[in-house]
C-alpha cells in the first residue's frame, strides 16, 4: 500500500518493523518522532496489529497509518481502521495525534484522507465516536464530513455514508 499524501501530512500504512519499534518505543535511527510519540494509544494499536499481522495477515489498506508532517518527517500521531468492512461494507476508525500537533487541523486533513481511500475502496459507511467531554475530536469528525447519529452515557457516534 501506497503512502496517501495530503497537503501537510503523510498518512504511511504501519508495517511490521515500525509496529515493533512502536512497541518498544524506540525508532531506527532513520525514523524520527515527535516529542511524545508514540502514545500509549499508538502502542495499543501497534500490538493489536501485530496480534493481527500474526492470526490473520496484513490488513492493509485496512489497518493503522502513522501520520507524519511533510515539513519534518516526523510522526505525530496514527489513524486507522479498526478491522476490515463487515458484511455491510462498514468499518471504524480512530486516530490521535501527540499533544504539541493538536489545534492545529492535522486530525481533520488526516481523517479526510483515510475517508477518501475508504470510499475509493468501496466502503459504504465509516463509523466513529468520541467521549461527551472531547469536543475536539468532535470538531474533527465533523470537519471531515461526518455526523453525530447517536450517543449513549459515555460516547457520542458519528457516520459518513456512501452509495454503493
Amino acid at each position: 500500500m501506497d503512502n496517501l499524501v495530503t497537503e501537510r501530512l503523510v498518512l504511511h500504512p504501519m508495517s511490521v518493523d515500525e509496529a515493533e519499534q512502536t512497541v518498544r518505543g524506540e525508532p531506527d535511527a532513520d525514523v524520527r518522532w515527535e516529542q511524545g510519540y508514540p502514545t500509549e494509544g499508538d502502542t495499543a494499536v501497534a500490538r493489536r496489529f501485530l496480534e493481527r499481522c500474526v492470526s490473520t495477515g496484513d490488513p492493509q489498506p485496512f489497518g493503522p497509518y502513522v501520520i507524519r508532517r511533510r515539513s519534518d518527517h516526523r510522526a505525530i500521531g496514527g489513524i486507522g481502521f479498526h478491522r476490515p468492512p463487515d458484511e455491510h461494507g462498514s468499518v471504524t476508525i480512530g486516530y490521535g495525534l501527540v499533544p504539541s500537533a493538536q489545534g492545529k487541523g492535522y486530525a481533520s486533513e488526516a481523517l479526510r484522507a483515510l475517508l477518501s481511500i475508504a470510499r475509493a475502496l468501496g466502503v459504504a459507511s465509516v463509523k466513529g465516536d468520541a467521549d461527551h467531554g472531547n469536543t475536539a475530536s468532535q470538531h474533527v469528525m465533523t470537519a471531515a464530513g461526518m455526523r453525530q447519529i447517536g450517543e449513549d452515557e459515555r460516547v457520542k457516534y458519528y457516520v459518513i455514508s456512501w452509495s454503493r
